[in-house]
């Protein structure tokens, strides 16, 4: 069974600017099927797509299956079935032995940039890099697929 335990963080500005980042990846993702207890994604980069179907959130874990698929496929699901899609920026980051995953989001939700922790336990200890502000793992609002739906741009 697949699950996902992560952790959503909002991103210190002044320090992201000074920090020597790597380059970024361009990621199209759009959704199949979004409800509370359920998504189904669709992402791709220049040269690689996945289907992705997530489970009910519960703290910070949820069921998680991931499938890479062929670019073209993505590209058709993506035209032909998304109801809802984003685009952003997508630059890993190891810090102290952990990966960081912080998107720097695009169009409608230019502006917000979100930093996520893949973990191993809900309670797993892990430092936060300096570029790191508060966390926000149990606002909805700030899930990938909330934001489709009610885009930063129009929060107050």
């Amino acid at each position: 069974m697949g699950k996902e335990i992560e952790r959503k963080f909002l991103i210190n500005l002044p320090e992201w600017e000074k920090f020597d980042k790597p380059e970024g990846k361009h990621f199209r993702q759009g959704y199949i099927l979004t409800n509370p207890e359920k998504t189904i994604r669709v992402r791709k980069t220049d040269t690689a797509a996945w289907l992705t179907i997530k489970g009910l959130s519960v703290g910070a874990s949820r069921l998680e299956y991931e499938y890479e698929i062929p670019l073209a496929e993505a590209e058709e699901l993506l035209d032909n079935f998304s109801e809802n899609e984003l685009e952003k920026i997508r630059h890993e980051i190891t810090h102290n032995g952990n990966l960081w995953e912080v998107d720097v989001f695009l169009g409608d939700n230019e502006g917000l940039i979100v930093a996520e922790i893949e973990l191993e336990a809900e309670d797993e200890a892990f430092e936060l890099p300096k570029w790191i502000a508060e966390e926000v793992t149990h606002e909805k609002k700030y899930y990938n697929s909330n934001l489709t739906k009610h885009p930063f741009k129009d929060w107050e």
